[in-house]
């Protein structure tokens, strides 16, 4: 079986974005019922040369746009201007993933022959584009997920694999 780039990605990064919608949403519900600011949480960092939760949201969400549209052979769409606040985070993901949404799987047809560029830190990548996904933009996005993940464990905030993919099911204690 073929599996295209389109189905390799579009469908991978609506998933978990929906997965970081739901980290912001168990973050919120965390604070609320253990009365800290949310604010706290969305600042939060696991050392101090790390970005903080709300901006590893905002880097993996932005990801999700800088790889599939150069891979459509698009221009990468604006991110948009969202307040850094829980809400802010919630509405960059679903504006991040209408435009997601609006990509169809014909845009991607030859995208194997494109070379793509980005911006990664001071080094600029330029890989063909199947290397461009599987070697740098999934494992990118995925690192920037893990660490939201990890920021918010750190805090104490309960999620677990299941809120993580999705797929898992485990047993809550009270």
């Amino acid at each position: 079986m073929h599996l295209s780039l389109y189905e390799a990605s579009v469908p991978v990064f609506l998933h978990y974005l929906s997965r970081l919608t739901g980290f912001v949403e168990v973050a919120e519900r965390f604070a609320r019922e253990n009365e800290l600011s949310i604010s706290e949480l969305l600042s939060a960092k696991m050392a101090p040369d790390m970005l903080p939760f709300e901006r590893q949201v905002v880097t993996a969400t932005n990801f999700t746009l800088r790889a599939t549209f150069p891979l459509a052979g698009e221009a990468i769409p604006p991110y948009g201007d969202f307040p850094e606040t829980a809400a802010g985070l919630r509405d960059r993901a679903e504006h991040a993933a209408s435009l997601l949404r609006s990509l169809q799987s014909p845009q991607f047809a030859g995208a194997e022959t494109r070379m793509l560029e980005s911006q990664a830190g001071e080094a600029l990548v330029r890989l063909p584009a199947t290397e461009f996904l599987f070697q740098y933009a999934l494992p990118n996005f995925f690192f920037h997920v893990t660490a939201a993940y990890a920021i918010l464990r750190s805090r104490g905030v309960p999620l677990g694999k299941e809120d993580f993919d999705g797929y898992h099911s485990y047993p809550r204690e009270p």
